[in-house]
């Protein structure tokens, strides 16, 4: 397997506040990892410095092998923007508020980026984009609006949309937090799916019976560290950190 992203003493502040310290960690090709940990321990501040949303401190992001980042005395130095292009077609992001464009239809809000940013014929993306939408279960929502869709269809049609890029790996950021508990079912259904074929992916989850099920490895983050990692059924069900026993505590309690 070959190492697919990996990411090396990560520093990120705000201001004063700082996010991420000194924070390292890998995802190899055909990995499920999940990011667990209270609200405020950094882990969306990773997702988006791993996707390029944020710009880190200081540090290295690489992807493939390929630098987006390399550290230079102590501050994070981003290759050219020819290279960071190549490097964002390789990953999809999955957003928790859906961040569809409310003015085009589900089939365009798929097809636009591959048309826009990959420059592909239309006919092919059509091709594809009309396949995912059937794989989601959306097929005959293809003429529909956003405001038409319940959430947890828009986060089905924002799947197909980070899908429709052809990516090698896909960023979860809370994917169920705007959702119900029917509606969350139905999105860690598609998740689940992905797994099986052996999509890389990173997430971002409160779920832990999912992040327990689909996960190859779990992290969980507090205070802009990794507190602990391993095994998801070790780190979940048998935690050794205080720090990790109690959110888990918190989480049973709630």
């Amino acid at each position: 397997m070959s190492r697919l992203l990996e990411i090396n003493h990560c520093r990120k502040n705000f201001g004063a506040n700082e996010v991420l310290k000194d924070l390292s960690l890998s995802v190899e090709e055909g990995q499920v990892l999940s990011i667990i940990g209270p609200s405020g321990s950094g882990k969306s501040t990773l997702l988006r410095c791993a996707t390029l949303l944020e710009t880190m401190d200081g540090g290295d992001l690489m992807y493939l092998g390929s630098y987006a980042a390399r550290d230079q005395d102590g501050k994070a130095v981003y290759a050219p923007p020819a290279q960071l292009q190549k490097i964002r077609n390789m990953f999809g992001l999955v957003f928790q508020n859906f961040n569809l464009f409310p003015h085009y239809s589900v089939l365009k809000n798929v097809m636009e980026a591959p048309m826009l940013v990959q420059k592909r014929k239309e006919a092919e993306v059509r091709e594809e984009a009309e396949a995912l939408l059937k794989q989601m279960g959306l097929s005959e929502k293809a003429n529909a609006y956003p405001c038409e869709l319940s959430g947890g269809q828009q986060q089905r049609v924002s799947i197909a949309r980070a899908l429709a890029m052809n990516p090698r790996i896909l960023f979860f950021d809370e994917p169920t937090s705007a959702l119900d508990p029917e509606l969350t079912g139905e999105i860690l259904r598609v998740i689940r799916k992905l797994a099986e074929k052996k999509m890389t992916m990173v997430i971002v989850t409160h779920e832990m019976a999912f992040a327990r099920d689909v996960s190859d490895w779990v992290v969980f983050m507090n205070g802009g560290v990794i507190v602990e990692q391993g095994d998801p059924r070790e780190v979940i069900d048998h935690p050794a950190q205080e720090r990790t026993i109690q959110f888990l505590r918190r989480l049973q309690e709630k």
